[in-house]
């Protein structure tokens, strides 16, 4: 009950104190006495000045009130300020603002949680007040620090907290709208602020019980939902506060976000982090989300020795804000990204190389396997992540990206790749070769471009290739789907998944268009180097059924998006060239690759001959098919690729009629007006210093037998004598091989040259010339009758790698100026 003072005492009183006084009744449930409440909003109305004087005196009446616990009159009195606030819009306010501003701040330091609701809620209406000038000198750090304290309520009853919470929501809403509306905004930007804002508002939010895993924008929560949940609440709350973030004070709103999710640990797992960065990334600006995601890329570089998991969590997170950025403007930051990622890929890749050489047997090898799986879960992370943000950039972006990973893929033998493999062995190198040519995978997925050159430029094709020599089926796989993705731009390849013989290929309805002139100049600069390497990789140890099948959509996508009549007879030349390699076995594979290599020429001349369709050519197929289905199944693709297969004990013996036979093509062709004249020249691969490049066995590395083929015919009662009188000066050269290697080097280089520069009809008419030759020999060698070995007619010399050996004895023969080995 207020003091009651006599007659003679209040007439003496200031008015504004009497108008005041008259508002509270005898008994505070009566409420406020609305007539004199009429009274003193008329009087303030009409001579502001008396404003601040009138709150101050109801501010010291509150303050006296809230000590005596006289909640009641404290009710009135935030009505009676919240009523004087709404009327009063003059310049005079600001001294009543400051007023109220500390009665509300003597409500939130009261332990009574019905004032400290009291005071939040006149603190809200006073924050959707728009003050017509800007006040210079009002802060709001008290109120800042006591609604986050208020968030964070752990009161006993669970109604109690749950409203205290929600106020303490609402006060930091108010706070930010105010802030955000007033000329000194940047203030509450700062990093002391937003350090309590945002963690305030993430501890409501994670009391969610069920986070929602939608791709698109959350819907708005409902207003019911708004003033009853407080998680609910503070999202919108969070909503609104980063809606409101600009280009210099994003950073501030962000960064408290992963202090505390690294505090909490909510990486792993990582729905609420995902949850938290959804909202963030559908509530910022559009032009910012690169400095979203820029954050996730430094804290990630900040964890990198955090456990795998948590490491995977924030790479999922960073998964989702790159997926809603890409939408929209993703910034400078594309090969920041890629190449953050490719660090942390060679990162995860060593941890798993550490972890497996460190591993110790009984519970240590449990550990080190439980890591493994981790490590894998990150590798996969990265990759997905590598892959939808490559996939929605635009075409002039991923193909500097497919550059940029490719560059990072290490090749044995050559220091072009600009990632660290320093640490990782040769497991790991090869872990990291896997993981990089997936990534680039998914890069290439959807890939389509006009021209061939522009999908596969020549400082792109080389690198590309270079792993496809590798004693790794699992790269060379790797190498030809990355190709079919480039190479496919009419998407035939599901069509032509899995090698069979297709019965009519009109059924599969391919696409196909006109060969332009700058794949026909494509096909003839890089044409052989396409050929050399589906042809190394069809005779490689380790091929797989899986292998075969991509070698042959390979040869069947050459044929569709880049063959003109002198592809074709390449491709077929090469076909042919397997189909020998496979009889002969030079580089002795097991039985099962090479029916594998027959089967895989079975089902492609089927293919292209159906393609260019020459009906001669198509019955020659078909009749070879047929001999093969009833004599010898295990040269077709539906046979030979199943689990049990019977399998021939030798190739050799087997009729003519089971294989496909050039002269029989070239005569099919020749009659539709094809240039057949170099089918009769077999198809030879060129070498190059790409098979030094991989760990496998090249063709310049194998050992070798020269044949010295005198070049003037000597009647054959003549011995020439090929010794060599040993001498000293003779010894000095024979130990000084120096020379002779650099000698060796230098021909080799020429070879190679002459090859690449040549015209292909001058290479064609030599090779067609040693041939003959061959031939003519040969047929001498027949006639042979080799004699006692009294004494030797010439030397023979072996190369093997640099070295060279001389004087092994060559006996004399009936035709003395050619030496056999």
């Amino acid at each position: 009950m207020p003091t009651r003072v006599c007659c003679c005492c209040s007439a003496l009183r200031p008015r504004y104190k009497r108008l005041v006084d008259n508002i509270f009744p005898e008994d505070p449930k009566d409420g406020l006495v609305k007539a004199d409440m009429e009274k003193l909003t008329f009087y303030a109305v009409s001579a502001p000045e008396k404003l601040d004087r009138i709150g101050s005196y109801l501010a010291e009446r509150l303050s006296r009130d809230v000590v005596r616990h006289r909640s009641g009159y404290v009710l009135i009195a935030m009505e009676a300020l919240d009523q004087l606030l709404m009327a009063c819009h003059s310049q005079s306010i600001k001294p009543f603002v400051e007023s109220f501003l500390h009665m509300v701040a003597k409500l939130l330091e009261s332990g009574e949680p019905k004032l400290q609701v009291l005071g939040t809620n006149s603190f809200v209406k006073f924050a959707n007040i728009e003050e017509d000038t800007p006040s210079y000198h009002r802060r709001y750090d008290f109120f800042v620090s006591r609604f986050s304290a208020m968030c964070h309520s752990c009161h006993s009853d669970p109604e109690i907290r749950t409203e205290i919470r929600i106020a303490g929501i609402r006060g930091i809403q108010g706070v930010v709208r105010k802030t955000v509306n007033d000329e000194l905004r940047a203030t509450i930007w700062e990093p002391q602020h937003m350090d309590k804002i945002v963690p305030s508002l993430l501890f409501n939010m994670q009391k969610i019980e069920e986070v929602d895993s939608r791709i698109g924008p959350p819907p708005s929560p409902s207003a019911a939902d708004k003033e009853e949940n407080p998680a609910q609440l503070a999202e919108n709350c969070f909503r609104e506060l980063l809606g409101r973030a600009t280009f210099g004070n994003m950073n501030n709103a962000v960064r408290p976000v992963f202090a505390h999710l690294d505090h909490h640990k909510l990486w792993d797992p990582n729905e609420f982090a995902v949850h938290c960065f959804k909202i963030i990334m559908y509530s910022i600006q559009a032009q910012y989300s690169h400095h979203v995601i820029q954050e996730i890329l430094g804290h990630l570089d900040a964890r990198k020795k955090d456990s795998p998991r948590v490491r995977a969590g924030i790479i999922q997170v960073l998964l989702e804000a790159v997926a809603i950025a890409a939408k929209g403007s993703i910034g400078p930051t594309v090969l920041e990204v890629f190449n953050t990622l490719l660090k942390h890929l060679r990162l995860s890749v060593e941890f798993e190389a550490n972890d497996l050489q460190g591993g110790s047997v009984g519970s240590a090898n449990l550990n080190t396997s439980t890591k493994d799986n981790d490590e894998k879960i990150v590798q996969n992370a990265i990759i997905q992540t590598i892959g939808f943000f490559g996939s929605n950039l635009p075409d002039y972006q991923r193909s500097e990206i497919m550059m940029f990973i490719m560059g990072k893929v290490p090749v044995f033998g050559t220091s072009t790749h600009t990632l660290d493999i320093s640490q990782l062995g040769d497991l790991g190198t090869r872990r990291i070769q896997i993981m990089l040519l997936r990534s680039l995978l998914m890069v290439t997925s959807g890939y389509k471009a006009k021209t061939i050159v522009t999908a596969l430029p020549g400082s792109f094709l080389d690198p590309l290739l270079s792993p496809s020599l590798m004693e790794d089926y699992e790269l060379r796989q790797l190498v030809l789907e990355v190709m079919h993705n480039l190479m496919d731009r009419h998407d035939n390849r599901a069509k032509l998944r899995g090698i069979r013989i297709i019965p009519d290929v009109a059924d599969l309805k391919i696409k196909r268009e006109k060969i332009c002139r700058q794949d026909t100049s494509f096909m003839k600069k890089n044409g052989q180097q396409l050929y050399r390497h589906i042809y190394l990789g069809c005779k490689e140890e380790d091929n797989v059924q899986k292998n075969y099948e991509l070698l042959y959509t390979s040869l069947a996508l050459i044929t569709i998006e880049l063959a003109n009549e002198e592809v074709v007879i390449d491709l077929i030349r090469l076909a042919i060239a397997l189909q020998d390699s496979a009889i002969i076995n030079e580089d002795n594979l097991s039985m099962f690759h090479r029916c594998g290599i027959m089967a895989l020429v079975a089902a492609y001349l089927n293919f292209v001959s159906q393609m260019i369709a020459v009906p001669a050519f198509c019955q020659h197929v078909s009749k070879v098919i047929e001999i093969r289905t009833m004599e010898a199944p295990y040269f077709l693709p539906e046979h030979i690729f199943r689990e049990k297969c019977m399998l021939p004990k030798s190739l050799e013996k087997h009729d003519k009629s089971l294989c496909f036979l050039t002269n029989k093509i070239a005569e099919s062709l020749g009659g539709s007006g094809y240039s057949v004249e170099r089918l009769s020249v077999p198809y030879v691969p060129q070498v190059t210093d790409e098979d030094r490049l991989s760990r496998r066995k090249s063709i310049v590395d194998t050992v070798s037998i020269q044949v010295d083929i005198l070049p003037n015919s000597i009647p054959s009662d003549d011995v020439v004598s090929n010794t060599e009188e040993i001498t000293f000066e003779a010894l000095k050269k024979a130990i000084d091989t120096s020379g002779m290697e650099e000698q060796e080097k230098e021909k080799r280089r020429l070879v190679i040259e002459k090859f690449q520069k040549a015209p292909f009809e001058e290479i064609a008419a030599q090779c067609e010339s040693k041939a003959n030759l061959l031939h003519d020999r040969l047929a001498q060698i027949l006639e042979l009758t080799i004699r006692p070995p009294p004494s030797p007619s010439g030397t023979l010399t072996i190369t093997s790698g640099h070295a060279q050996y001389q004087s092994v004895p060559v006996y004399e023969m009936k035709f003395p100026d050619l030496c056999v080995y």
